[in-house]
């Protein structure tokens, strides 16, 4: 696996989506969870994607339901929420897994290729650790350690930075700015 943009995932219908089709664009790629702590992040990531989308950013959600369980619902459910109470209108796609032997191949390139974990301040730091202590599938150093961890990946494909659960998306829009005029 060399380059993201050889890998395929699911939307919400099940049906495949060449990931070929984000080529020259810059990409939010996020795990999100409708009933977890962090589920208001929705509103920082469509305000990110409504600014800068026409410029050529695109958000991929996947919804995922190892962490808590906090994602119990089908996708046209977990769509019908996002829609509803967060007026989301980037991509949504199907349920995966990010960790362990059944994750997502485009999970499994992202966590291979990405710069270390941003978290900010000790006070994040603190609350990431308490966080971690819930987690059961985060086995490995490399592992997504919970919902609504964030990858921002250039035009290129090349992972350009991976923002931990705790931070708010606006944190990356100077590198989302950076990269759309690069």
């Amino acid at each position: 696996m060399s380059n993201l943009f050889d890998l395929t995932v699911k939307n919400r219908d099940g049906e495949d989506v060449p990931m070929k089709n984000f080529e020259g664009k810059v990409l939010m790629i996020v795990n999100t969870a409708t009933g977890c702590g962090f589920t208001p992040q929705y509103e920082a990531m469509e305000n990110l994607y409504r600014k800068y989308h026409d410029s050529g950013l695109e958000i991929l959600d996947f919804p995922c339901n190892q962490f808590g369980h906090q994602a119990p619902g089908s996708d046209d459910e977990i769509h019908q929420f996002c829609t509803a109470k967060y007026q989301t209108t980037f991509d949504q796609l199907s349920k995966i897994d990010v960790n362990g032997e059944n994750e997502d191949s485009v999970f499994t390139y992202l966590k291979a290729n990405s710069p270390e974990e941003y978290i900010k301040g000790a006070k994040n730091k603190l609350t990431m650790a308490g966080v971690l202590k819930l987690s059961n599938t985060c086995k490995e150093k490399d592992d997504i350690k919970w919902n609504f961890t964030k990858f921002l990946v250039g035009k290129d494909g090349k992972v350009e930075m991976r923002v931990s659960p705790i931070e708010d998306p606006m944190v990356m829009e100077d590198k989302i700015k950076e990269l759309l005029n690069a």
